[in-house]
This record gives structure tokens, sequence and C-alpha cells, in this order.
């Protein structure tokens, strides 16, 4: 199963983040003694596939509380994923739509934010003893600057296409990226083919092929047709980066000792990506094009031209910080699933928002998208169910052995006192 393909990692990163959550519930004042020990806990949740977050075997009620912040931190970083993705998606695409035109400002946008990630870097400062940047190796460092460069160069691709394309469009042809995404990961982290992995990837991509099929009318006014299969292609390329990119971050967070470790690794990368697209911003103009665009091309004024900016910066640090946390705490495939079960309501906000057209074969390749995620929400639900049912063998199979050896030294015993009493 997806949520515990990924081996455990080493017993001292265990130790390590143990003695963490230790001093902070030890040293902190007495007023703040408890709420310090929950975020700690959750701060400190590392990437067990289990589901039970990285917490002692003392006792089953320790390990019912680490399972509860494993899912509190789940369920907050799909929050930004959600959030991140929507509103990011509609956010450029209103940008381009007010005569927005600049390609290296919707890039530069995607992780100028990266400022936005100390504010938690210093909270979990503050709410654990564990120093910034702890655990970075010359090599982690070294792999999250070259991620951060591929990952500027998927940024400028993505907006190329969502500069071509209806956001709807734009949307359901990424989500081909998940295609990709099963056959990296088999290569980079040997995941596991299962039936419903499978009936996913092919769904989701037939969905994409049915809507490049159908697609030739659905070109806003005034593109032309080599614009419309640049934009086309541009999208696909930035799916089959961002595709490498899970694996490889998968197999890297194998040595992450912790989620506070997964925000600085991610904060690298957006500084690494940031110096890529200010580099392409200055020897293009895009600086001073940015003062010209918003006085006199943006047709809703400075004002407006700035807010969409500042807002797009937010959106997208909330879009990648979610999808590095569920790969981190899950896999990459599922991480994969995840982004691909939020395009149905990007095509939703696109036809609502922007009135894109949703004809036939764009309603039959969304649903198509929808039948695909929930096959495999049932796979993994199915998973789930004989996992549990194979440790409750387990548990009672031990309890029957417990037994037989409590009768065993049992009749021993009764057999030595009547051999003394003979």
């Amino acid at each position: 199963m997806e949520l515990s393909a990924q081996q455990p990692p080493p017993a001292h990163n265990q130790n390590r983040q143990q003695d963490y959550q230790q001093a902070a519930y030890e040293y902190s004042p007495a007023a703040a003694c408890f709420i310090r020990s929950v975020l700690a806990k959750i701060i400190m949740c590392s990437n067990n596939k289990g589901g039970t977050g990285r917490v002692s075997t003392r006792s089953q009620m320790q390990a019912e509380f680490g399972k509860r912040y494993y899912m509190i931190l789940l369920g907050i970083n799909y929050m930004c994923l959600f959030l991140g993705s929507v509103s990011s998606s509609l956010l450029s695409k209103f940008y381009f739509n007010h005569k927005g035109g600049s390609r290296w400002v919707s890039t530069w946008v995607q992780c100028a934010g990266f400022p936005l990630l100390l504010f938690p870097i210093c909270f979990f400062k503050i709410f654990t003893v564990r120093k910034s940047f702890t655990g970075f190796t010359p090599k982690i460092m070294c792999l999250s600057i070259l991620i951060g460069l591929l990952l500027g160069v998927n940024n400028l691709l993505f907006s190329c296409g969502n500069s071509y394309l209806p956001v709807s469009t734009n949307s359901l042809v990424l989500s081909t990226q998940l295609a990709f995404t099963l056959v990296t990961s088999m290569i980079i982290v040997k995941q596991k083919i299962t039936f419903p992995n499978l009936n996913c990837v092919m769904v989701l991509t037939l969905s994409s092929v049915i809507l490049a099929l159908g697609s030739s009318h659905d070109k806003p006014i005034g593109l032309t047709k080599a614009k419309y299969f640049k934009g086309f292609f541009s999208t696909v390329g930035a799916g089959l980066m961002f595709a490498l990119y899970l694996p490889v971050m998968e197999k890297i967070y194998q040595k992450v000792d912790c989620y506070a470790m997964v925000v600085e690794m991610q904060l690298v990368m957006e500084i690494a990506a940031t110096a890529l697209a200010t580099v392409g911003m200055a020897a293009n103009g895009g600086f001073s094009e940015m003062k010209t665009e918003s006085l006199k091309v943006f047709d809703l004024g400075p004002k407006a031209y700035w807010l969409t900016v500042g807002f797009n910066v937010v959106t997208w640090q909330l879009c990648f910080m979610g999808t590095a946390g569920m790969v981190f705490l899950t896999t990459s495939l599922t991480g994969g699933v995840c982004m691909t079960a939020l395009m149905g309501i990007n095509v939703l906000g696109g036809v609502l928002v922007y009135g894109d057209h949703f004809g036939g074969l764009k309603a039959v390749s969304t649903l198509l998208c929808v039948w695909g995620f929930c096959s495999y929400i049932y796979g993994i639900y199915m998973n789930m169910k004989e996992e549990e049912k194979e440790e409750e063998k387990k548990t009672e199979n031990c309890r029957e052995k417990n037994v037989k050896k409590m009768n065993s030294d049992h009749i021993m015993e009764l057999a030595e006192i009547v051999t003394h009493n003979a």
C-alpha cells in the first residue's frame, strides 16, 4: 500500500526526535507545557508511512496520540495544497486575462514567496529545542539547490502553458503527470504496481487524451494554433518534470528527520528557483516590465496589479509547501493523486469564474478523473482493511502462543510439585 511503501528511517533519527520532544516538554514553562508538548509532537512528526507518526512504542496510548498528530499534520498540508492549487491557478489566469503578459513575472511569483517560510521555521524554533537546519549535510544542501533550479525551469514551463490555455484545459492536461509519476516512482522508489494504481493512471491518461482530441475549438479568441500547441506541450513538459520531482523528493525524504527539516529544505529550493527566475527577469528586462505593466498595461490599475502579484506569491507557497508535506507524510504517488483530485475543482473554477467552455468531451474527461481518483482511494481503503485483519490475526496468534506457553509452564510446575512430593 502506498501509505506504507517507504522504508522506515534509521533508529538514531527516531531517538533524536524523541529527545527533541522530551526536551520540549521538560524545559517549557509550566503554564504552556501541555501546548508546547502537543505542538512539538506535531512539528517533529516524521514520515512513518504507517500513519502513526514517529512515537515511542511504550504504550498503545502513545501510539494513538502519534497517529492523531500525524493526521492533523496531514490534514494541514492537504488544506494548504487545496487552497494553494486552486487559488494560484485562478490568479495566474486572472493576471493574463487582464493583459498581464510577462511569463517571467508569472514564473517569479511562483517562488519569490520563500521569505514566508521563515515564519514556520521560527515557529518551530520556539516550540521545540531543535536548532534550525539540524541534520543538513553538504549532499542534502546540494540536492536541494539542484532541485530548486529544476523547479525554476518547471515554473517557466507552467507559466507558458497557463498563459495560452484556458484554466480548465491546462488543469486537465496536467493530470497526465500522474502516469509519469507512477513510472518514475517504480524506477526511483520501487513503487509497487497494484490494480487500483494502474486503473487510476490509465483512466486519468485516457481523460487527457479525450481532452486533447476535442480541444481544437477551445482556443481563446486571438490565439493562434501554433501558440495553442506551444502552451499544450509546455504544460505536458511541466507535468513530466514535476513527475520526476515527486519521487526524487520521496527518496531524499527517507533521510530526513522530521517535518521541520522538510520546510527548511523547501526554503533552500525556493531560494534557488527564485535566483534562476530573477536572472531570467533581469536578462529580459522583467523588473522594468513589471513597473510598466502595472502602470500602463494591466487594465485594472496598479493597485489591482500588485494585489494580484502579492496574492499569487502567497498561494504558490501554500501549494508547494502542501505538496512537499504530502510527499513527506505519504508517498510521491499518493501526493500526485491528491493533486490530480484537485483538477476537477480547477476545472469548475475556470468554468465558473472565467466562463471557459465546458462541452461534452470535457465533461467526460472530468468524470474519468473523478472515477480514477475514487478507484485509487477505494484501493487504499481495501488495503488498509486487509492490513488491519493481518494485524488482528498476528495479535491473536501471539495471544494463543502466550496462553499455550503459560499452560505448559503451569503443567511443568505441577509436575515438579508432584515429583517433589513423591
